[in-house]
């Protein structure tokens, strides 16, 4: 009996067909899982870098139009910022900031200043958005938030 059974277990591992088969069945669901995961990755990391440059457009277009009527149009810069990103009203900001004389804080009304005061305008943007990567879908990590701030002092 001992004898068949040794013989019979013999036989099986001198035997290789199939065995192609069952090392696919393995390695094939890491390397898919692999695959995707490094594409998802690229898409975070590529949406990041389109915020990050749209972020610095702003300070291209506002330091483009210094000195003209609308080198601080907020509505024409979130306009632009919009349509250029993807991105929906809520998730652009644009304020219009002011600074008298060298203090550190920035303000949204200019009327703080003396009339020998230094007024200093800014423009500061905040672009926010979100990616749920795929593999959320499997119980794994979670939406990740982007939030970029970006201030230019126009004059």
């Amino acid at each position: 009996m001992i004898g068949r059974i040794t013989a019979c277990l013999a036989r099986l591992r001198s035997d290789t067909a199939g065995s192609v088969v069952v090392e696919t069945a393995i390695v094939a669901p890491v390397l898919v899982t692999l695959g995707l995961g490094a594409f998802d990755i690229s898409r975070l990391i590529a949406r990041q870098s389109e915020l990050q440059a749209g972020s610095t457009d702003v300070e291209g277009i506002v330091l483009a139009v210094a000195g003209t009527s609308t080198a601080t149009n907020v509505s024409t810069i979130k306009s632009v910022l919009m349509n250029s990103l993807s991105l929906s009203a809520n998730k652009v900001t644009v304020v219009k900031m002011y600074r008298c004389n060298v203090q550190t804080t920035l303000t949204t009304t200019n009327g703080d200043c003396g009339s020998n005061d230094v007024l200093s305008t800014y423009v500061q943007v905040t672009l926010t958005d979100s990616y749920t990567p795929m593999w959320t879908k499997f119980g794994l990590g979670s939406t990740v938030n982007y939030s970029l701030v970006r201030t230019v002092q126009v004059s």
